[in-house]
C-alpha cells in the first residue's frame, strides 16, 4: 500500500517552507491569479519557484490553486500562466472550472490536473466520469460521511482527497455568495469576505432576539479529523488535505507536525497508535473551535459557533529560532515571556525540549533582561540542550 500523502497549506513562501520542514509531503499555494483566497499573501510566479526548488529538496510537491469559477473576462492569460507553472516545476493544479481543468489537460503539460471540493464530488460515478475528462485526483465534498468516502475511495478508479482538518464552509462546499451581497466582493472569484463569521444582531419583526452580550454568527466549527485516520487510510484515500492557506506560521508547524507523526506512527504499527496523544498536540495551534464535521453524522447545533467566539487565538507562540550558535540560540519574540516561565521548544521531530527561563541577552550577548515582550524583538537565550533553526517555542 502507498502510504498516504499529507497536504499542507501556504499564504506565502515564509509558511511554504515550514509547511515542509515540519512534515508535508505536498503543499497547495495560490498564486496572483485564478485562485481563490485573495486576502492571503499569494504567489508571484517567482515565488512559486523558489517554493518547488526548496520542497524537492525534501522530497515534497507543489500543488497550485486555479480555483477561480471565471467569468468571460476572468480567463485572459490563463493558458500563458498554466505554461509558467509546468515550466518552474508544479506538480499538479487544482481547479473549480471544468473549463479551466479540460483546458490544462488539453494542453498536455507535465501538471497533474485535481478537481476541487467546490464540484461537489459526492459520488463515485462522478468521479469515474472525471476520470475520462484526463483529471487524476478528485477532492471530494466535505458534506459526506467517513463511510461514504470509504465508499467512493475504495471503489473510484481515480485518485481520492479528503480533508482531515480545518476551516468548513457553512454554504455547499464553498458556492457562497453572502460577500456579494455583504461587501460586493464575489467570493467564487477570490473576493470571500468571511462574512459568515461576523457578529451580528439577530432580529424579528425589529425585535431584538439574539443574546445581548454575545452576537449571532453563522459560522462553522473547524473540522478535526484526526480520528477518523486509520479508516481513511485504509479506505484507500490517496491525499488527507488540511486547509488554511491563512493561517499562522505557528498553526500550520504544529497541524502538520502533529498529523506527520500521527501517519508515520499508524504505518510502523497501528496498534500502538495514540490518537489522543496527537489530538492534544494539534490541538495546540491557535484554533478555532473543532467538530467532527458531517464524518460522523450530519452536523447540528454542536458543529456551529452561533453565539460563541469564532476564533480561539492563544498566546502560546513564545517565539522562532532563527540562528544557533553553540549552547546559545537566536529568538525572534512573537509573544511575551518572562523569568521563570517555562519555554517548550519544538521543531519536526516529535521529542520537545523544556526551559525554565532566566534571562536573554541583546545582539551584543550583553546580559539584557529577564522580560521579552517586544513582538519581532530579537534576544539570544543560553540553552541546556541542543536546537535548529526554525524550530518554534511555546509555553511549557
Amino acid at each position: 500500500m502507498e502510504k498516504i500523502e499529507l497536504l499542507a497549506p501556504a499564504g506565502d513562501l515564509e509558511r511554504l517552507k515550514i509547511a515542509v520542514m515540519y512534515g508535508a509531503d505536498a503543499v497547495f499555494i495560490g498564486g496572483k491569479r485564478f485562485s481563490l483566497r485573495s486576502r492571503a499573501s499569494n504567489f508571484e510566479v517567482e515565488d512559486i519557484e523558489q517554493g518547488v526548488i526548496f520542497a524537492k529538496k525534501y522530497g515534497a510537491k507543489i500543488h497550485v490553486t486555479v480555483n477561480m469559477l471565471p467569468h468571460d473576462d476572468d480567463l485572459e492569460g490563463l493558458q500563458e500562466y498554466i505554461r509558467d507553472l509546468d515550466r518552474v516545476g508544479v506538480y499538479a493544479v487544482i481547479c473549480a472550472s471544468l473549463y479551466i481543468a479540460k483546458k490544462v489537460v488539453a494542453m498536455k503539460t507535465n501538471l497533474e490536473v485535481h478537481l476541487s471540493t467546490q464540484q461537489s464530488s459526492l459520488n463515485t460515478l462522478t468521479t469515474d466520469f472525471y476520470k475520462e475528462l484526463g483529471i487524476e485526483r478528485v477532492v471530494l465534498g466535505r458534506e459526506l460521511s467517513i463511510k461514504q468516502i470509504e465508499t467512493i475511495s475504495s471503489n473510484a478508479e481515480i485518485e481520492i482527497e479528503a480533508f482531515i482538518h480545518g476551516g468548513m464552509c457553512s454554504n455547499y462546499s464553498g458556492r457562497c455568495t453572502l460577500s456579494n451581497y455583504m461587501t460586493f466582493r464575489d467570493a467564487n472569484r477570490g473576493g470571500c469576505a468571511q462574512s459568515c463569521r461576523w457578529k451580528y444582531h439577530v432580529l424579528e419583526n425589529e425585535k431584538v432576539i439574539s443574546d445581548a452580550d454575545v452576537l449571532f454568527s453563522m459560522s462553522s466549527k473547524d473540522l478535526m479529523a484526526a480520528q477518523y485516520l486509520p479508516q481513511l487510510i485504509k479506505a484507500n484515500v490517496a491525499s488527507l488535505k488540511i486547509e488554511g492557506r491563512m493561517k499562522s506560521l505557528y498553526y500550520i508547524a504544529t497541524v502538520v507536525r502533529g498529523y506527520r507523526h500521527l501517519i508515520d506512527g499508524f504505518y510502523q504499527d497501528p496498534s500502538q497508535l495514540d490518537i489522543e496523544y496527537y489530538i492534544d498536540e494539534i490541538t495546540r495551534a491557535e484554533n478555532r473551535p473543532v467538530d467532527t464535521g458531517f464524518y460522523e453524522k450530519n452536523p447540528d447545533e454542536s458543529g456551529h459557533l452561533y453565539s460563541q467566539k469564532s476564533e480561539n487565538v492563544t498566546h502560546d507562540f513564545l517565539g522562532r529560532v532563527l540562528k544557533v550558535d553553540g549552547n546559545k540560540a537566536l529568538i525572534q519574540v512573537r509573544n511575551k515571556f518572562e523569568e521563570n516561565d517555562v519555554l517548550e521548544f519544538f521543531g519536526p521531530q516529535q521529542k520537545t525540549f523544556k526551559l525554565d527561563f532566566k534571562s536573554a541577552y541583546n545582539e551584543k550577548k550583553a546580559l539584557m533582561q529577564n522580560i521579552c515582550n517586544v513582538p519581532m524583538e530579537e534576544v539570544w537565550i543560553d540553552l541546556p540542550f541542543i536546537v535548529e533553526e526554525n524550530y518554534l517555542i511555546r509555553k511549557g
